[in-house]
């Protein structure tokens, strides 16, 4: 059975596009994908697009990663490293983009997965001082919203998650009768089936009422 993979071509210069850069391309990747047994089942390319370009400002690889989260090709062939970028920085944050996705980029070329992380010195540092920026990044939103959620808490506020249940005329009402339900004696159970029985709707649409949450109403009112 053939696996299935993407292939993605780019030529840089507007000269060669009518030039032998893609047919060149394809022919390699077809050569490589027949020995591997691989079904090339869809085509991205860039048309006259520098190398040194992020992924948002290629329309091929922007469709490329639109594909890949909608099915489960987790394989793109290139010709070679260099059509994923010339630049060594744009390269690995295109590649990153690629792991965070579960996606192996292979050089048609060379049979290199260019997504594995190698030895070379230069590569290190980049993917180092892309994965500190990362981490500072998610430090600082962190502590943004750590101050943001102090700031509501000291003004008497409530920050976090969903509006318990009770937030609305609606749902009160709801709480008033199972409050009365309780006073007749009757269990949590009892309860849930009666809120299914009579349609009363939850805050999730198509689910029905469950012990536990009849419960948890009852807790928060202090019953």
């Amino acid at each position: 059975m053939k696996t299935k993979a993407f292939s993605y071509l780019r030529v840089s210069g507007k000269g060669q596009i009518d030039g032998d850069g893609f047919k060149r391309q394809q022919d390699t990747i077809a050569k490589y994908s027949k020995a591997n047994r691989l079904d090339i089942v869809q085509e991205f390319r860039d048309e006259g697009v520098s190398g040194t370009k992020e992924a948002l400002d290629r329309p091929g690889l922007t469709d490329l990663f639109v594909a890949i989260k909608a099915n489960g090709v987790r394989l793109v062939i290139v010709e070679n490293a260099t059509r994923v970028a010339r630049d060594l920085m744009v390269s690995e944050i295109i590649l990153a983009e690629f792991r965070k996705l579960g996606v192996k980029v292979v050089s048609a070329d060379g049979g290199v997965d260019l997504t594995l992380g190698n030895d070379d010195p230069t590569g290190k540092l980049v993917r180092q001082i892309l994965a500190a920026v990362s981490e500072w990044e998610k430090c600082l939103i962190v502590q943004k919203l750590r101050a943001s959620r102090l700031r509501i808490r000291r003004s008497g506020g409530r920050c976090e998650g969903r509006k318990p249940y009770g937030a609305t005329p609606e749902e009160l009402a709801v709480i008033g009768r199972v409050l009365a339900w309780r006073k007749e004696r009757k269990s949590f159970a009892e309860i849930a089936v009666a809120l299914n029985a009579e349609n009363v709707p939850t805050r999730t649409s198509g689910r029905k009422w469950h012990t536990t949450q009849v419960q948890r109403i009852v807790s928060r009112a202090g019953q």
